[in-house]
């Protein structure tokens, strides 16, 4: 009998040890961004915090937005001291990061020049001298692309392409519109639309991030399947990119 009571306390302790090391439910999520207007925005305001809202917040995790530059995003993400960066392309980075299945976002990539510069396309972009804002690694998305700089912002681009020290800058169209609305002659320019590329959160790759990238998969094959964002995209004005 006493035999048979300690077999029973011991399979107990062991099946509570388990349970204690099983990654508890997280209650909340540390993300990370660069500022894009109307995007993400450090007041918390912009499309892409209002689609992360709707994933997490119904299932009770909140989330607390910090606002740096977009490398500066995903060093702190690859040392663990963020959960998840916004605006990743796929593999974009390799060490310290984990992709979910489900994207949230598309950006329409394209590339701004002035108007006596070629029409240029997906396969003939490669022949011209590019720039685009370090970080955003289009090599790994547009082929054979072997001419090309990053600088640290966007101040200085419609100069550059002005002044003949580059062809053709590279971004995503918002930015592009953006740009432009700085420009005295925005006329003086043209923008075409080369692909689009889906966006992510690169989450952590621990223990914690594996969990949130799951609950965010979960949710957004939930929330596509019922069309439950597309209100949002309305809201701002964008593009669904679920159809």
């Amino acid at each position: 009998m006493i035999a048979r009571v300690l077999a029973i306390m011991l399979v107990c302790s062991l099946c509570s040890g388990v349970a204690a090391a099983e990654p508890s439910e997280p209650d909340d999520i540390n993300l990370v961004s660069d500022v894009w207007e109307d995007y993400t925005q450090a007041d918390g305001s912009g499309l892409a915090w209002d689609i992360l809202r709707a994933v997490y917040e119904p299932v009770g995790i909140k989330l607390n937005i910090q606002t740096m530059t977009y490398t500066r995003s995903i060093g702190l993400v690859q040392r663990a001291e963020a959960d998840a960066w916004v605006g990743s392309y796929l593999d974009e980075v390799q060490q310290g990061v984990f992709y979910p299945h489900w994207y949230y976002d598309a950006d329409q990539i394209t590339a701004l020049s002035t108007l006596d510069s070629p029409v240029p396309n997906i396969q003939t972009i490669s022949q011209y001298r590019l720039v685009w804002v370090r970080g955003y690694a289009y090599q790994q998305y547009l082929p054979n692309l072997t001419r090309f700089r990053e600088v640290q912002r966007r101040n200085g681009i419609l100069d550059m392409l002005d002044f003949g020290r580059a062809d053709y800058f590279i971004d995503a169209r918002t930015e592009v519109d953006q740009l432009l609305m700085t420009a005295a002659d925005p006329a003086h320019y043209r923008v075409t639309a080369l692909t689009r590329l889906p966006i992510y959160l690169g989450f952590a790759d621990n223990p914690r991030g594996h969990k949130l990238a799951e609950i965010f998969d979960r949710r957004m094959q939930k929330l596509v399947k019922e069309g439950s964002l597309k209100p949002i995209f309305k809201r701002w004005k964008q593009p669904y990119p679920f159809d």
